[in-house]
């Protein structure tokens, strides 16, 4: 059986001392994630901001061709909405639900109010903004210098992170979207990592058998993502050590 939902399976809100906590849960809805469901759209005004707990969200910008490559992917690490409290409002990217799950959802004002305390929810989100940049960086770099199957390794690797369970439903044509490449390409490089033990594949679904393996096919991208949010989130304490279950 799944476990019960609570707003401690999210890393951030679970970090939050109790004070702040106690002003936010009764305002944290949870919400449904199917997937594909666009949470916005590039210059739509947010709303809310969404903290997933089983929810994989990806970030994507979309070209004038209509071609599209992701630049961040967002599970119970973050939260969906940083234009929020980086003063934007709006954003040129969209937001697509990548896995299926559930998040908590909170309205753009009531993050605003706790952002503005310049307590421990700003120091929080500021910190996991800079790993979310870095994330972006490496992800732009990772497309201009690395094969598709270190690309796909990589991806893998932190959708894997994010998941409950190491199978993962996906497609080909869903991955190529994810990386801004062919279908034929992924296709050919997820054949590779099955042919090598490291994967199974069966039509909408990739199971990571050995993920070690995955590791030592990946660029140097992953460990660089990974290193920079448990770096910047190193010293953080969590609640009653109530997020032991879910890390």
């Amino acid at each position: 059986m799944s476990p019960p939902h609570s707003p401690n399976q999210n890393h951030l809100l679970a970090a939050l001392p109790t004070a702040a906590f106690d002003r936010l849960s009764a305002h944290l809805e949870l919400v449904p994630m199917p997937l594909g469901e666009i949470l916005y759209e590039p210059g739509g005004q947010l709303r809310h901001a969404y903290f997933p707990t089983t929810a994989i969200v990806s970030l994507h910008y979309v070209m004038e061709s209509g071609g599209s490559a992701e630049t961040a992917g967002v599970g119970n690490e973050g939260v969906v909405g940083i234009s929020l409290f980086m003063g934007g409002g709006t954003t040129p990217s969209s937001a697509v639900v990548q896995a299926a799950g559930h998040a908590y959802r909170l309205e753009s004002r009531l993050l605003m109010q706790e952002f503005n305390r310049a307590d421990m929810m700003q120091r929080l989100l500021l910190r996991y903004t800079q790993a979310l940049m870095t994330q972006m960086t490496q992800t732009a770099a990772c497309y201009r210098h690395h094969s598709i199957e270190q690309q796909l390794c990589r991806w893998l690797l932190l959708t894997l992170d994010r998941s409950l369970s190491n199978e993962l439903i996906m497609t080909h044509e869903l991955v190529a979207s994810m990386l801004g490449v062919r279908r034929e390409g992924i296709s050919e490089a997820a054949g590779q990592l099955q042919r090598a033990g490291f994967i199974s594949y069966r039509r909408g679904h990739i199971t990571v058998l050995e993920r070690a393996g995955l590791e030592t096919r990946a660029c140097e991208c992953y460990a660089v993502v990974k290193k920079e949010l448990d770096r910047l989130l190193s010293d953080v304490r969590y609640r009653q050590n109530i997020v032991t279950a879910v890390r």
